[in-house]
């Protein structure tokens, strides 16, 4: 199978997106390539010119070719028109450099929502090496599975049985007890219909971020980053992200950290790309 990519598309960075953790388990990656078990298809995943390549491992029908498109589209961000993005880049002053560094990086999203608020809830007040040890051991105690030529390919947990767990099965995994209750709490959310991706997928912004907050553990930072990274709401962004205001503050060469108010005031020149401003700052730490 072959994808083909925009002409505003940078393989590379999004693979040193994806190989930036040794812990992660939910792709493998190989030289310049990535191997996924997507849906029940174990894929291989390589660039061309002006495509990915994928290569099916296992066997498929129809429909599995199908939903792997499909996932890989939304992964990679592919069906997203950047121009507009960079014409406004352009001209600002704090994201012009960084637009033409990082030219074709994309949002490598997480089609799956129930994944991407567990991961959200997973990495508050720790640090990314830790959210990656905890997330691992979520996924392989209580994940599916794949072995093919020596490798084990892992799916994430599922909501429903998710939701039959217990705050005290996740804390011998040094879930601390208040995350542990919110990750039960989101897939019990899910497994009882409360929540869907296709409830959240047609909500304007504002009716999605609500839509999430009602879930005990999803805050205006979770909300946003599961909109940004799950459905590539454009104008989604985490404004209280201590990396965000970092980034902010290095690039303009401030003597402390932007506040919340002056925040909001640089975002209001990127309305409509503020999930991409915020990639591309987050980028530059």
């Amino acid at each position: 199978m072959r994808i083909t990519t925009p002409p505003a598309f940078s393989y590379e960075l999004c693979y040193q997106f994806l190989e930036r953790s040794p812990r992660e388990l939910l792709h493998r990656c190989a030289g310049n390539d990535v191997v996924k078990l997507i849906g029940d298809s174990v894929v291989h995943i390589s660039p061309g010119k002006d495509h990915l390549k994928v290569k099916f491992l296992t066997d498929t029908t129809a429909a599995d070719r199908e939903v792997v498109r499909q996932y890989i589209v939304e992964w990679f961000d592919l069906a997203t028109d950047l121009s507009p993005f960079y014409r406004m880049a352009a001209k600002d002053k704090l994201l012009g450099p960084l637009a033409k560094q990082y030219y074709g990086y994309r949002i490598v999203g997480q089609p799956d929502l129930f994944e991407s608020l567990v991961w959200a809830v997973i990495g508050q007040q720790i640090n990314l090496a830790f959210a990656y040890t905890l997330k691992g051991r979520f996924v392989e105690q209580f994940g599916g599975r794949h072995m093919l030529d020596g490798h084990t390919y892992y799916r994430f947990p599922l909501p429903g049985d998710a939701a039959l767990l217990t705050d005290n099965d996740l804390l011998p995994l040094q879930f601390s007890r208040q995350k542990s209750k919110y990750v039960v709490a989101i897939a019990e959310a899910f497994a009882s219909g409360q929540l869907s991706r296709e409830m959240v997928a047609t909500l304007p912004l504002q009716a999605a971020k609500e839509t999430l907050m009602k879930i005990k553990g999803v805050g205006n930072w979770t909300a946003n980053y599961a909109l940004m990274k799950t459905f590539r709401h454009p104008d989604a962004f985490p404004l209280e992200d201590a990396g965000l205001h970092n980034a902010i503050r290095q690039q303009l060469k401030l003597a402390s950290k932007p506040t919340l108010a002056e925040v909001q005031k640089i975002f209001k020149r990127y309305r409509g790309w503020e999930a991409y401003a915020t990639l591309y700052l987050w980028k530059s730490l």
